[in-house]
């Protein structure tokens, strides 16, 4: 049975250490809140979790969020700080047999006057019929759950289970706190690498704090390994190369390259040239980039460079954002792929784009113009003896859904912003725009 409680907690209260052989990821483990890193939107003064930790009121809870994000740790933290009897159940290497084991053990627990928090590990991983098994014991207050799982709970986790538990988003570390866990990792003296006296250039810091991708256990991980590696007292860059087995590529996420690369990315798009588009995205993705900053530069494209030439590509590219919020990396990259191809390959017209930013620029040079009156509101009497609504014409209630009719301001009358280019659909919706104005023609419309 893959499930861990006693001796989890001592009589003092306090997480027992990891053992010296243990992977620095897990001797690093956080014992508490103070030491715990990341998750500020979750554990920040004020904010949800911490309150209700505070308040000793935790409710069921799945986290979901990225691989080594803080999941486990946070679960542990929490039954530790409301010291609530902890057992760690894994889904991968266990079922309902023990999970009913696990019940009974939480009732003995309830009767010593002690909570029990059960920690369900890859949650997602459990069917309908197995999280079923979860339903009596939540219900009743036996146990408190906290599910963790990498997947979306809106698809993966039962709606009854779903609607008792409260879910929360963990996040990717970003580069800075991966960079502060580093260092502690090199500093601490008991759990750590402090012993060996090392140091660590700020190449090889920024280098990993990039390459593990917002994973802490990664980045621990792997300094252990350059540790390992190193004939010197300094981790270098070129060490930590060897130790992740990549070579650093020349990609600043705060500098000039970062922007050359992704100018690179949208003009390729732009130029219609998906093998260069491709490898820009090849270049961004392996130096780090964030996969959702490039997808929201490409729901941009969609907009301003394919427009109406191709209505799908909009729809193509923030549906592609969706999906990876749903996959993630690595499989994510095959999304990123298709989108990128598509828009790529897409007519390009940027009318629309021309179209808002030119009505923009005559609003601001001609200010509020009057609303022409019949395509006023009138809902009370006096406005209707004003004129307004008179003489407006009710577009279904003609032929083809359309009467030729002035909407815009006087002052700007006959007034064109939109000037389909002709490219892809546009062709077509040049042609529907000829054919109303020759209805308006044929029906004696100026």
């Amino acid at each position: 049975m893959s499930r861990r409680s006693a001796p989890l907690f001592e009589a003092t209260g306090e997480t027992v250490p990891a053992a010296r052989t243990a992977p620095l990821a897990e001797r690093m483990r956080p014992r508490s809140l103070a030491e715990f890193c990341g998750q500020g939107h979750l554990v920040g003064p004020g904010k949800a979790l911490r309150a209700m930790i505070e308040a000793d009121r935790v409710p069921s809870l799945i986290f979901w969020g990225p691989p080594g994000c803080g999941k486990t740790t946070l679960a542990h933290i929490l039954a530790q700080e409301t010291k609530a009897h902890f057992v760690f159940f894994s889904a991968i290497m266990a079922g309902v047999k023990e999970v009913r084991e696990i019940f009974k053990e939480a009732e003995e627990t309830a009767r010593a006057g002690h909570r029990t928090i059960l920690f369900v590990d890859e949650i997602h991983r459990f069917n309908k019929a197995q999280q079923d098994a979860f339903l009596p014991a939540v219900e009743k207050g036996l146990v408190t759950i906290i599910g963790a799982t990498t997947e979306n709970p809106s698809f993966e986790v039962i709606a009854p289970l779903l609607s008792r538990c409260r879910v929360l988003r963990l996040q990717q570390l970003q580069p800075d706190e991966l960079a502060a866990l580093i260092r502690r990792a090199l500093a601490d003296r008991e759990q750590g690498l402090g012993d060996l006296e090392l140091t660590i250039s700020e190449e090889a810091l920024a280098f990993l704090a990039e390459a593990a991708q917002g994973d802490g256990r990664k980045a621990l991980n792997t300094l252990e390994v350059a540790a390992g590696l190193t004939t010197e007292r300094q981790i270098t860059l070129e060490t930590m190369q060897e130790a992740l087995q990549q070579k650093a590529l020349l990609y600043d996420k705060g500098g000039d390259e970062h922007y050359n690369v992704i100018s690179a990315f949208i003009k390729s798009m732009r130029g219609s040239d998906p093998d260069a588009a491709l490898y820009w995205l090849a270049r961004m993705l392996e130096a780090g980039e964030d996969p959702l900053f490039i997808l929201r530069r490409m729901i941009i494209l969609a907009s301003e460079d394919i427009g109406n030439a191709d209505p799908r590509a909009l729809q193509m590219a923030v549906a592609a954002l969706q999906a990876f919020q749903m996959v993630g990396m690595p499989e994510g990259r095959i999304i990123l792929g298709q989108a990128v191809t598509y828009l790529a390959t897409a007519p390009k017209s940027n009318a629309s784009y021309i179209g808002i930013d030119a009505a923009l620029s005559e609003v601001r040079k001609s200010g509020a113009l009057e609303v022409p009156l019949p395509i006023r509101n009138a809902p009370t009497k006096l406005m209707k003896e004003l004129g307004y609504h008179q003489g407006y014409r009710y577009a279904h209630d003609f032929e083809g859904g359309y009467v030729q009719q002035q909407y815009l301001p006087d002052l700007l009358k006959g007034k064109k912003f939109y000037q389909p280019t002709g490219h892809g659909y546009e062709k077509n919706i040049i042609e529907r725009m000829e054919w109303l104005k020759k209805q308006g023609k044929k029906a004696g419309d100026t």
